[in-house]
């Protein structure tokens, strides 16, 4: 038997849900309430639910300081969440504070109650909607290469020292002076902030131009 606690303050969602569980085979209520400070109160040692189902924004303590408070005393117990908000630092507080699960509050009740038996058996069911945001909000974010200070004259400058071109040489591939290339030389050490062909051809090639 599967022994659930509801804390949702909508009293008609509340009571929808909990007459679908308590229909279900193997599940049971022992406590529907509408607010953390009410199942604290009501809350014995030897009659804990095995999962809670928990609304976020919730009369008095919000849902994700009552998960803490939950945890602290009672680790053992599963808890998912079942709101409105979608937002990335919600659902990120919510893990935190404990929660096993997220769902929302559009979720079919034959999902509310899959995810309780996922939680039970060591899983962390969550709404698609909310899956996708937790994968994007953990996934490592792609650096913006910032803007090289170099024009398109100096690049090719440099492409030409990366290849190893003498300042002649570089000037006949561009068919410009040599005396054009040394003062894209100075410009180039100036912008970069080095003072060698060396240092300009290793920055270069570490992809800082």
């Amino acid at each position: 038997m599967i022994n659930f606690a509801i804390v949702e303050d909508d009293n008609e969602l509340r009571e929808h849900i909990k007459d679908y569980l308590s229909e279900q085979e193997g599940f049971g209520c022992i406590y529907s309430v509408d607010s953390v400070e009410s199942l604290m109160f009501r809350l014995q040692p030897d009659e804990l639910p095995d999962i809670i189902l928990m609304d976020i924004g919730l009369p008095g303590m919000s849902g994700i300081e009552g998960m803490k408070l939950l945890k602290e005393k009672y680790p053992g117990i599963e808890l998912i969440v079942i709101t409105v908000y979608e937002d990335p630092k919600k659902i990120f507080d919510a893990l935190c504070a404990g929660a096993s699960g997220y769902l929302l509050k559009n979720a079919p009740f034959s999902e509310i109650k899959s995810s309780i038996e996922i939680s039970i058996d060591g899983g962390a069911p969550m709404s698609p909607q909310i899956a996708r945001k937790v994968i994007s909000y953990f996934q490592p974010k792609e650096k913006k290469k910032s803007e090289s200070p170099l024009s398109v004259k100096e690049k090719e400058v440099v492409i030409g020292l990366v290849d190893g071109l003498s300042y002649k040489q570089i000037a006949e591939r561009m068919y410009i002076s040599a005396e054009t290339i040394r003062s894209h030389i100075k410009n180039i050490y100036r912008k970069l902030q080095v003072h060698s062909k060396a240092e300009v051809i290793s920055k270069s090639f570490r992809n800082e131009i």
